[in-house]
């Protein structure tokens, strides 16, 4: 399938402002790096999203979903095919306790949301950097919350371009783990069901999580989060620490040295700088302590 025949498809079901060519990626990641998508495609409407992955599936393009880059590296070859993003479906309403929120609001967002109306649960996604979208397929936690605790059901676009609703039963939560991506399912609109509470309480409540994760975070460095899954019996930063690599640097990749779970971009780094590092790390603590170290960061593209 050339790539004009490709574009020209596209255009029959979406605006022409919805696709970019050859669309660099490295804006869209939290690390900064990663190469270009020869098809970058933002729709603005579901029965949009649904046309293209539909169309991807009947010419057998490949289609990838990128949220918001949070917890993501890019190879530097960049992706073939289709990249969609979910920018323009990123709407949040409230209806008594439930949040409605489309893929690409940011799950803090639903979180200031629930904030604002005095609704409980959704505090522990105060410092989550993800879209909601992302925040389903893992489902994301921290501070001993996470989305499974809090949704009714998530709407979905299987791999044909259907779209379907599955209730939270129907999604095999787990540690960072969903049907969504053992199916290859993209996530679409996500149902999280709350309860009243004291603003106060609330505020307090994410005040806290965002001051610990403010002074254990490099937040002020590029960086795709926590890079690690936490091993059984261990903390993937303390393995990291006590292996003496906090500060060691592969190009402009660095193990911070203010939490040793999160690789840092502090000079220009490529996506190959950070997969170089990564490599590093496993290799040296699965030297020093026999753990092996499993990526919790989605790595995607060519090299």
């Amino acid at each position: 399938m050339s790539e004009d025949k490709i574009y020209e498809a596209l255009t029959d079901s979406l605006p022409d402002e919805c696709i970019r060519r050859n669309e660099p990626l490295d804006k869209y990641t939290h690390t900064k790096t990663g190469g270009r998508a020869d098809y970058l495609v933002l729709p603005y409407t579901y029965e949009e999203a649904s046309a293209v992955t539909a169309l991807a599936y009947e010419w057998d393009i490949p289609l990838t979903m990128l949220g918001n880059g949070s917890n993501l590296i890019i190879r530097d070859g960049g992706i073939r095919g289709i990249v969609l993003h979910f920018s323009h479906l990123s709407k949040i309403t409230v209806d008594d306790d439930t949040i409605i929120a489309q893929s690409g609001s940011a799950i803090i967002d639903v979180s200031r949301t629930a904030l604002s109306r005095s609704l409980t649960g959704m505090e522990f996604a105060c410092g989550i950097p993800g879209s909601v979208g992302g925040a389903l397929v893992m489902n994301a936690g921290a501070y001993g919350g996470e989305v499974s605790q809090v949704l009714v059901n998530a709407t979905l676009l299987t791999p044909s371009g259907e779209i379907v609703t599955l209730k939270n039963e129907d999604l095999e939560l787990s540690y960072r783990s969903s049907i969504i991506s053992k199916k290859d399912y993209i996530a679409l609109e996500a149902v999280f069901e709350l309860k009243p509470g004291q603003y106060e309480a609330i505020k307090a409540k994410m005040d806290e999580l965002t001051y610990l994760r403010e002074s254990k975070q490099p937040l002020e460095f590029p960086s795709c989060g926590s890079v690690f899954k936490r091993p059984p019996d261990h903390f993937a930063g303390k393995l990291i620490q006590d292996s003496g690599l906090q500060k060691t640097r592969i190009g402009g990749a660095e193990v911070s040295g203010k939490h040793a779970g999160f690789i840092v971009n502090v000079d220009g780094a490529t996506a190959t700088d950070y997969l170089s590092l990564i490599r590093h790390v496993q290799k040296t603590v699965k030297s020093k302590f026999d753990v092996d170290l499993h990526t919790e960061v989605k790595i995607i593209g060519e090299d």
